[in-house]
């Protein structure tokens, strides 16, 4: 048995191993060209050794409830380098090293590199580079770390997205995300700008070290806000990521949405921690900032053709979700109120875990389908459940889980957040009311929507008849695909039914957040009924397999006799009279048409015998279409004449920098 130092000393040792070993699994592909098979491998062993040996040490942390430190003292003119893991960190480490892996295994069958000579090596090396990138920003604890971590990870993530560079909307894709990302990666700077002028140093302040009433504050929250609300694609600047994650290989399409934009929700909490209480109107304002990322993420998600862009649109839901839970902690960190600041960040962060878990299960199970069928348009699929069954059942447990319906995971995390607005409407008194009590309904509203969203995903894809031949030909994905999803299935299933286990993980991660709560005696266990969710999560599910039980029971005694469903008087029932992904949304869409804005091509029926018409409707990306990109059209037009300074000539742009520095220099002076 070590001592405590050595157990440090060996936690510390497997913490700042792990990024490197993900670095180093895209090695192998810029020297083993010829031998594409071997290299993919070799990297696929090293990732699961980087992902098994972080996730040990993230572990031992949060058990702990400890930090690990390293200080690299180099002479910068930033100041020293130090990283460090405290359970805050640790517990965004789970889910960078738990998915990493699991599109890595899942890679080998979906992405081989036998059938993707051209682009596995490109693949394969910035897969490792951007997941070591996302771990070494969470474990950076100087600026200039962050941002060297934050900029690897925004490139290495343009190169896997445009894998498929061929094609035109792939490259339209990586540009819109890589200039969105520079957007919030500008407003960065000028947030750790303004945060080294108020602590004097560009480490990391101590939590709870800085007023929330100084006079930098309000800019330091309004551009970590803009910068982290860009990745984490909160509505209305999640612009890039519908199209990002519709266009990605769906490996990378898990890994960006169980993970990638998770980092700018770990950028804004890590901020907020710097201040010992933030004014009431932040919390308020993230708030209402998750209310409508939630509703008008699922809305759009409901009226989308494509299943991974549909996908999409619903991390831009739980986003919404997650922000939602942290405005509830920060308006009871500006009230005075620990047991609301206590569930609201709660919920949050287990959130954090719960999507990486079930929306990187959704994205894989969407892979697999599109892998059998070789499409993502939802009305060319139909009947594959039946072709597909462990892909069905798998995917059927990442949409309960996302709909936060009992007994998985979705619904525990969902479960804290209402407790809190709950606790807050019935405790508190003053302005902050009347956010909680919208927020209650709304968030009532998100998961209704969502699972009207899912039914039609569901009912479209995996059950009926094959709408294309496709589809009737589906395969079965390899047990290195089906893998993954199990194992991401089982943990929504167990964090679900055990919500007590996970509890002493998020308290220590609150506490990291916010060390008073710590000295308040405020524990999880005693805020939120925990235990009464497995008691209530076991009942449900043993009624559950009883009257699937008696169900199948009733089947094999019922008389058995072979015919076509009811087809209301057809003669000839065909897979086109089934309902479409657009005919089952019709009613929503129409609901909430003045935000979707969708656009449609009725057919112009003539004569007692018509000839043959189409019909086709589409809904528009409405803030980027008629917001973001008229936009960028008139700045274009005005701006122009800029463009005349980029001329080409090199001495040229040496005077710029030389001007530029020395005016740099005298405003320093």
């Amino acid at each position: 048995m070590p001592d405590a130092a050595e157990a440090t000393t060996l936690t510390g040792a497997l913490l700042f191993c792990a990024p490197l070993l993900l670095f180093l699994s895209g090695v192998p592909a810029l020297f083993l060209k010829n031998h594409a098979p071997l290299m993919q491998r070799i990297a696929t062993l090293l990732v699961a050794a980087g992902a098994l040996t972080g996730l040990a040490g993230a572990a031992a942390v949060l058990a702990g409830e400890r930090t690990e430190t390293m200080v690299l003292p180099l002479d910068l003119p930033f100041g020293p380098i130090e990283a460090a893991v405290d359970p805050l960190a640790a517990l965004f480490l789970l889910p960078i090293y738990l998915i990493t892996l699991c599109s890595a295994v899942y890679a080998a069958d979906y992405w081989p590199a036998a059938e993707n000579p051209r682009t596995t090596r490109k693949v394969t090396f910035f897969f490792g580079l951007l997941s070591s990138a996302m771990a070494l920003l969470v474990m950076a604890r100087s600026g200039v770390l962050f941002l060297i971590g934050w900029e690897v990870m925004a490139l290495s993530c343009y190169f896997v997205l445009t894998a498929e560079d061929n094609k035109q909307e792939v490259r339209d894709a990586g540009m819109l995300y890589l200039i969105t990302t520079h957007l919030g990666t500008l407003a960065l700077f000028a947030m750790f700008s303004m945060l080294a002028g108020a602590c004097g140093s560009f480490l990391f302040p101590a939590a709870g070290s800085l007023d929330g009433g100084i006079p930098l504050a309000a800019g330091i929250f309004a551009t970590a806000l803009l910068g982290f609300g860009l990745k984490a694609g909160l509505m209305p600047l999640h612009v890039w990521l519908p199209s990002a994650h519709a266009n990605a290989p769906s490996h990378i399409s898990a890994l960006m949405s169980g993970v990638l934009i998770k980092m700018g929700i770990y950028g804004l909490v890590r901020t907020l921690s710097f201040f010992d209480q933030a004014p009431l109107w932040w919390g308020a304002l993230l708030l209402v900032a998750g209310i409508v990322s939630g509703i008008l993420g699922v809305v759009f998600a409901i009226a989308q053709h494509d299943l991974k862009r549909l996908l999409a649109y619903h991390s831009i839901e739980n986003i919404g979700i997650i922000a939602m839970g942290i405005g509830v902690a920060l308006i009871g960190q500006a009230t005075g109120s620990p047991l609301l600041t206590m569930l609201g960040m709660a919920g949050a962060l287990l959130h954090v875990l719960n999507h990486a878990t079930f929306k990187a299960l959704l994205f894989l199970g969407a892979g697999s389908v599109i892998h059998a069928t070789g499409s993502r348009e939802i009305d060319l699929m139909g009947g594959v459940g039946r072709f597909m069954p462990w892909t069905a059942a798998s995917f059927l447990v990442g949409a309960v889980a996302i709909c936060g319906l009992p007994p998985l995971n979705g619904f525990v995390s969902e479960f804290l957040i209402y407790l809190g607005l709950f606790s807050g409407v019935r405790e508190m008194a003053g302005p902050a009311v009347p956010f909680l009590a919208l927020a209650a309904p709304a968030l009532a509203l998100i998961g209704g929507l969502a699972v009207a969203c899912f039914v039609k995903v569901y009912g479209v894809v995996f059950l009926g008849l094959p709408r294309s031949a496709a589809a009737a030909a589906a395969h079965e994905a390899g047990w290195r695909m089906r893998a993954p999803m199990a194992l991401l299935a089982l943990l929504c299933a167990l964090i679900g039914l055990f919500p007590p286990a996970v509890a002493p993980l998020l308290q220590g991660a609150i506490f990291a957040w916010q060390p008073t709560l710590a000295t308040g005696g405020n524990r999880l266990a005693a805020a939120a009924p925990l235990w009464w969710l497995t008691l209530l999560g076991a009942l449900l599910l043993c009624l559950l397999l009883l009257a699937a039980l008696a169900f199948a029971r009733r089947l094999r005694a019922a008389p058995q006799a072979s015919g076509v469903t009811w087809d209301c008087g057809y003669l000839r029932p065909a897979p086109r009279m089934q309902y479409s992904a657009s005919s089952f949304a019709e009613m929503l869409v129409r609901l909430f048409g003045g935000v979707l804005r969708p656009h449609r091509e009725s057919p112009a029926i003539k004569g007692a015998f018509p000839r043959g018409a189409r019909f086709a409707s589409h809904v528009p990306e409405t803030v980027l279409e008629l917001v973001f990109l008229p936009f960028l059209e008139w700045a274009n037009a005005r701006l122009g004449v800029i463009r005349r300074l980029q001329h080409g000539q090199l001495h040229l742009y040496i005077l710029y920098t030389f001007v530029t520095l020395v005016l740099l220099l005298v405003w320093a002076q």
